[in-house]
């Protein structure tokens, strides 16, 4: 019980110091680095000097909590929201979802070329590094927790630091590097609805609501006598968890009935559980619907508990790193974040204009916070050059994540492949992400139809 409680306090204690530290310095406010992460960082200064005279009931348990905390914020994601028809979603969003896949599978084909061509014969590393390019960027601190039974089931512990390590870089690099691409676009005249830094208010820059101007998170669906609304919604998202775990174990059972050449894969007794608790997110509120008891549960409050959830995740995900690691490895994660990189500014600046019919760079922008970070961080940057949401950006987006993160950012795929790797070898996993990429390459180019020279149609 002292462990923790102590673990507990030690999260609570970095995340309110990685919130003082964003209100004191400038810089942070100019990054927009999240608390999360300063906390993190904090944390892990001080566990790798200070902290090594400490006692370990502080930082014990910070290293499991992220694997935890993931399967709740997968949960969140379809609860209480109003999902629309697929026709619909499809109509909204088709060049945005062509966008994001063209991302993600971009960052796998180059991952695993990296990993095949480079990383593996001069450095020795795992056939599974390549795959930390998508886990970590595209996927976050949250997917790496969520795949840490997968890391440790195939003998590579290490993967998880790296992807830890990966994670962190990409955000920084989302919010830093589109902050840049940002400036340019307004030199170029891209956008104009943009509110630079200099425009904001001073509790804009902190980050804290003026009294008069606080919203609330969220509505109270049931009267506290019987119980408390928030603990309702805590055990809705307990109850998308338990039909995820439900599905997990319906999936290792089946195993048993596969051919021997399915078995020897391990894909179902090593898939990881938080995909399906989107998926049991999905079917709460689905049955929610059909029963028509939807009324008891409000996005509001689920979104703060997911929200709530992923602060604590990062926090416990950076101060956890493992640096001896990060040191043995420090030129191959060097090269695949070159490369991301690199496909991500490429994408932004060459693919958008010629992809999407108007606001090129508001959609073009939030999806490459998503791809360095993750979807909070395309959502910061799209705020950023669209504040008002006078662009169909913000929509299109939203309704991109519906089809998108079920695939790649932590969805399906992101678990598939990284089995695989392990198991088929990289090059069949680099052969099916060629191929997917040139599937949705062909899509762009024969399904979705646009306006000659509309690119800078919002300009």
């Amino acid at each position: 019980m002292e462990t923790v409680v102590m673990s507990f306090c030690g999260l609570c204690l970095l995340l309110i110091l990685g919130k003082l530290v964003r209100t004191a310095v400038p810089l942070f406010q100019r990054l927009y680095l999240p608390a999360s992460v300063i906390g993190g960082l904090i944390g892990l200064l001080w566990i790798n000097t200070l902290g090594k005279d400490a006692p370990p009931e502080w930082h014990a348990s910070w290293n499991a909590l992220p694997g935890f905390l993931i399967n709740i914020v997968f949960a969140a994601l379809f609860i209480g929201a109003k999902i629309p028809k697929l026709r619909t979603i499809w109509h909204e969003a088709a060049p945005q979802l062509c966008m994001g896949q063209l991302i993600a599978w971009g960052q796998y084909v180059i991952g695993l070329g990296l990993a095949f061509a480079v990383l593996v014969p001069l450095f020795g590393v795992n056939a599974a590094f390549g795959n930390l390019l998508e886990i970590g960027f595209e996927g976050g601190h949250g997917t790496v927790a969520g795949l840490t039974k997968t890391f440790t089931d195939f003998n590579w512990e290490a993967g998880i630091a790296l992807g830890y390590t990966m994670a962190t870089v990409g955000m920084v690099l989302g919010i830093t590097l589109g902050m840049a691409l940002i400036n340019l676009a307004v030199r170029r005249g891209w956008v104009r609805n943009i509110r630079t830094f200099s425009e904001q208010t001073p509790h804009e820059r902190i980050g804290v609501y003026p009294k008069h101007a606080q919203p609330p998170a969220g509505r109270q669906t049931v009267q506290s006598d019987s119980v408390d609304s928030l603990a309702l919604h805590v055990a809705a998202l307990g109850l998308a968890v338990l039909i995820g775990y439900g599905l997990q174990k319906l999936l290792a059972g089946c195993n048993q009935f596969m051919p021997e050449s399915i078995q020897n894969l391990k894909i179902l007794t090593s898939f990881p559980l938080f995909p399906l608790c989107l998926i049991g997110g999905l079917i709460l509120q689905k049955l929610l619907l059909l029963i028509r008891l939807d009324s008891l549960v409000d996005q509001g409050q689920i979104q703060r508990l997911g929200g709530a959830s992923l602060d604590f995740l990062v926090v416990a995900a950076v101060a956890s790193i493992r640096l001896d690691f990060v040191l043995n490895y420090w030129m191959p994660l060097l090269l695949l974040v070159l490369g991301g990189t690199a496909w991500s500014v490429f994408m932004v600046l060459y693919a958008a204009p010629r992809l999407f019919e108007d606001a090129w760079f508001e959609r073009a922008i939030a999806e490459f916070g998503q791809s360095l970070g993750v979807t909070a961080t395309g959502l910061l940057l799209l705020r950023t050059v669209d504040p008002e949401n006078r662009t169909p950006a913000a929509a299109s987006f939203g309704y991109k994540q519906l089809l998108h993160e079920p695939i790649m950012g932590g969805g399906i795929w992101t678990s598939l492949a990284l089995v695989l790797v392990f198991t088929r070898g990289l090059g069949e996993v680099w052969l099916i992400s060629a191929g997917m990429l040139v599937l949705w390459l062909l899509f762009w180019r024969f399904a979705l139809k646009r306006e000659p020279g509309a690119r800078m149609k919002n300009s």
